[in-house]
């Protein structure tokens, strides 16, 4: 059987999987929701389409109940958790990819103050979840609670600069110019 392709998205479900099983789709849907999904994304739909594929590589077993609902419920294979090993053992100097729609309004000239009100309500939100979530995850494994501590730690960061932000006096529409980048216009085009 040759290599599998594994994904970010592949690992989820095998790591989701590994502390679940036996689960179904649904079932791993939900556990995303409350832990991964905090700082990895996945569209739902993606998850069951995973468990099928991954099923097919033989990385996970289905099973599909004969009567009701006939849920899939899949469980890890050895190739899957030696799979899963393998990835966890392996060291990674990915940089971290940040999609931050405040930022880069705010890098565009978006007005510091305005932008700072939306965004500290939302980050000091997202802490206090994180923060019960740590009293509630007290026995969950390690490294789900050092991912939480992390994710603690960027909602600190993001109030402490937005805190900073909300307290300029920056004019709204800042932009490029104001920061010494000059401006092109149409007459300031180099001509070919």
């Amino acid at each position: 059987m040759s290599q599998p392709r594994l994904t970010e998205t592949s690992y989820i479900v095998l790591g989701l999987l590994e502390h679940l099983q036996p689960a179904t789709p649904y079932d791993l849907k939900r556990l995303a929701q409350a832990s991964a999904f905090d700082f990895w994304s996945v569209p739902h739909t993606q998850l069951y389409t995973e468990c099928a594929r991954l099923a097919r590589e033989g990385l996970l077993h289905e099973e599909r109940e004969q009567t009701g609902r006939r849920r899939r419920i899949y469980r890890l294979t050895r190739r899957g958790l030696a799979a899963l090993a393998q990835w966890r053992a392996q060291p990674t100097s990915e940089e971290y990819v940040l999609h931050d729609a405040a930022t880069l309004k705010l890098f565009f000239g978006g007005d510091p103050q305005m932008l700072a009100a939306a965004q500290l309500e939302t980050h000091k939100r997202r802490l206090r979840a994180y923060e019960e979530l740590r009293e509630r995850l007290a026995e969950s494994p390690r490294g789900w609670r050092l991912a939480l501590e992390h994710g603690i730690g960027h909602e600190r960061e993001f109030i402490r600069f937005w805190t900073e932000m909300q307290a300029t006096d920056t004019p709204s529409g800042t932009g490029p110019r104001a920061t010494g980048a000059p401006a092109r216009g149409r007459r300031d085009r180099p001509r070919r």
